[in-house]
């Protein structure tokens, strides 16, 4: 079973001034789909704060996967990938080009997203929208190779252990 831990970026949702709908979402759907939530987390809109709890869940928590959401659009505050390009060692740019590909057949916005995923250590980092709508539409699109990707990163993987 593999660790997850879960960050909202959002100044409103760490000011108190809104609730977080999306975050919990991912906790359900990872639980239900057979992940460990360990972790959920609100941080500002600010790319040191973001980097930190990457940095923390990655590396001092050991979290196999960080789902980020919010921070990914076209607004000045919106910082959330870049911050996760400071922490990665390697991108994965197939994860979140596929969830811009399936999201595009939903909505042309979905072309605004500029989410990013990547691996730091042997954890995979994966930015996803901030609405629960496009969360849910994501994560149901991604969940099924992400488990592989995951199960190849920590040798799990059959194939990868004949390497």
């Amino acid at each position: 079973m593999y660790t997850v831990g879960i960050i909202t970026a959002s100044d409103k949702g760490a000011a108190g001034q809104r609730e977080d709908t999306a975050g919990p979402l991912i906790a359900q759907i990872m639980a239900t789909a057979g992940y460990d939530v360990k972790q959920t987390l609100i941080v500002a809109d600010e790319q040191s704060l973001i980097a930190s709890a990457l940095i923390d869940f990655a590396d001092n928590k050991k979290y196999n996967l960080i789902l980020t959401t919010g921070g990914t659009g076209l607004a000045p505050r919106d910082v959330t990938p870049e911050a996760t390009l400071s922490v990665i060692k390697k991108q994965t740019p197939g994860i979140s080009e596929a969830m811009r590909h399936h999201s595009l057949r939903i909505t042309p916005k979905a072309m605004l997203s500029r989410g990013v995923s990547g691996i730091r250590s042997k954890c995979l980092i994966v930015n996803l929208p901030g609405s629960p709508k496009a969360v849910s539409e994501c994560l149901s699109f991604i969940l099924e190779p992400l488990s592989h990707g995951l199960d190849i990163l920590n040798g799990n993987d059959s194939e990868c252990a004949r390497e």
